[in-house]
């Protein structure tokens, strides 16, 4: 089964993972390497949406009431905020 961003990046960050300490944790990681973990993550999400765009206009999810709206289009002016 795939996975989702999230579900990704929590996976990649259990690598960095100490042993529990009064019921706490301790996560050691290197800010470069959470900051490469974490722009993985949002490609991977960008693309999972995308995916999900393109297999429900396919499907005919007539969101868009006959617009022409390619899935990079949708992402970008659903979830950019620049």
């Amino acid at each position: 089964m795939k996975q989702t961003a999230v579900e990704w990046l929590v996976d990649q960050l259990k690598e960095y993972d100490f042993s529990p300490r009064d019921n706490t944790y301790l996560i050691e990681i290197p800010v470069w390497i959470w900051k490469e973990k974490v722009e993985q993550a949002k490609e991977m999400e960008k693309e999972q949406i995308m995916t999900a765009f393109t297999q429900g206009d396919i499907f005919g999810a007539d969101f868009f009431d006959g617009v022409n709206i390619t899935a990079e289009n949708y992402y970008n002016e659903t979830f950019k905020s620049e």
